[in-house]
């Protein structure tokens, strides 16, 4: 290892200590921190200021220009949701029929099946209002039990989000490295849910009874107002909360019939934020009825919008920022070459160049991209099977999720946690979710 090895691995280590520093310690807005940590980075591994300054805003444009957009319009259309009560609704008719004890398997399933689509993001802000409705109406009035009661729903909401997100095509992630290494689609999809299934229980449902105790949760994004509403038709409800979800997936499966490929309708169908400006235009009418013109109501819902996706679109902005400039340094590249002088498993190789990555650059996306670029020629070396390369690479690319992870402040901000709680609950699943997911794709390639 030369010198300037050793000298972006130093400073990409002391960029992202100085930005937690500032944001754990300092008390400081994670928007403020990330973007001193981005600098910081750059300038200890010598890059100019000038090329700092244009890494930091490729960074933040690339995340505002495609999760921002996703993160504004799911945030809408969640207060709509809310402030309608149409949440509520679905979630007491919900806890009927699973009671409290289901609920979280429940949750589970709900969010493995809609999340298998879905930009992370968007299941995230669709997912959430349901499942903290339904944890408020199982909880009571002492407050640590509302909080515990919220976790025990949320994480397993969460992990399922999470599973399909790192091992499950359609999904953006796994799909590209399916298409980069010549797997089987089929049996990609086969594997992926013998993985997710399993993982997804421990990450979730199981977890959360050892981590939730102690935690607790900041007031909501979306508040309560007394509007004085009728409670919206449940039917009409759920076609609000499963039309994205039919749109999305709908245009990404039409497009594996021969002859669709590529057709318009179905590109535009299947982009997350066509399929949510559609829902949020047609949300309007059937949430609110005639009343949707009142300007009560009106500045109800963007009023809540609006507040919420300022603060999370200036974190997981910043967020973009540290993660390009540590991607312009050459530490992705660094790790990459790294990981390649060892003579390890073709799978634990894959595993581990998705986590170098993932760390340094916080983007499970970058570390899918990396991995998958590097593997096919170990793939065709080894006879290993590509699709077990793909989940061992998913698995990697969602470990330890943390600050420079936009992530991370979606996840916070949204769930209500502290930075500290943030650590012990969602980053300690994401290294659940990818060490059992390792694990299983390694005892699975003794099978097929």
């Amino acid at each position: 290892m030369s010198a300037a090895d050793i000298r972006l691995i130093a400073a990409a280590l002391a960029g992202i200590l100085l930005a937690v520093a500032m944001i754990v310690r300092g008390r400081l807005h994670p928007f403020i921190g990330l973007l001193c940590g981005a600098f910081a980075v750059g300038l200890f591994a010598g890059l100019p200021l000038p090329e700092i300054a244009k890494a930091v805003q490729k960074g933040v444009g690339d995340i505002i220009g495609g999760t921002g957009l996703v993160v504004a319009l799911g945030l809408s259309l969640g207060a709509m949701l809310h402030l309608s009560g149409a949440a509520a609704a679905l979630a007491q008719g919900a806890l009927r029929l699973t009671g409290a004890r289901a609920a979280p398997w429940a949750t589970l399933g709900i969010a493995i099946v809609i999340g298998l689509p879905l930009f992370f993001e968007t299941g995230l802000v669709l997912l959430l209002p349901i499942v903290v409705a339904a944890a408020e109406a199982m909880a009571g009035d002492d407050q640590a039990a509302r909080d515990g009661a919220k976790l025990r729903l949320i994480m397993p909401a969460l992990a399922g989000l999470g599973v399909v997100h790192a091992l499950v095509p359609p999904h953006p992630g796994p799909l590209l490295a399916v298409e980069a290494l010549g797997a089987n689609l089929g049996k990609t999809m086969l594997y992926g849910i013998l993985v997710a299934i399993p993982t997804a229980i421990l990450a979730g449902p199981v977890l959360a009874r050892f981590v939730t105790p102690g935690v607790r949760l900041a007031p909501p994004l979306l508040h309560d107002h007394r509007l004085d509403l009728a409670t919206p038709n449940r039917f009409a409800s759920l076609v609000i909360v499963l039309l994205p979800v039919l749109l999305i997936a709908t245009g990404e499966l039409g497009q594996m019939a021969p002859g669709l490929k590529g057709a318009g309708w179905l590109v535009a169908a299947s982009n997350p934020v066509i399929a949510l400006l559609v829902t949020n235009l047609l949300a309007l009418p059937l949430l609110f009825g005639a009343r949707l013109r009142e300007a009560k109501i009106q500045d109800a819902v963007w009023h809540e919008t609006m507040a919420a996706a300022g603060a999370i679109l200036l974190a997981i902005g910043a967020g973009g920022a540290l993660k390009q400039v540590l991607v312009s340094a050459g530490l992705s590249d660094l790790l990459a070459r790294l990981v390649l002088m060892y003579a390890v498993s073709p799978l634990l190789l894959g595993w581990l160049v998705a986590v170098g990555i993932r760390l340094a650059a916080g983007s499970a996306t970058v570390a899918t991209i990396t991995a998958v670029g590097i593997m096919p020629g170990v793939v065709a070396g080894s006879g290993v099977s590509p699709e077990l390369v793909v989940l061992a690479i998913g698995a990697g690319s969602v470990f330890f999720s943390h600050v420079n992870d936009p992530g991370f402040w979606l996840v916070k901000s949204y769930v209500g946690t502290s930075t500290a709680d943030t650590f012990k609950t969602w980053s300690l699943l994401e290294t659940v979710i990818s060490v059992v997911g390792l694990a299983l794709v390694v005892a699975l390639s003794y099978v097929v």
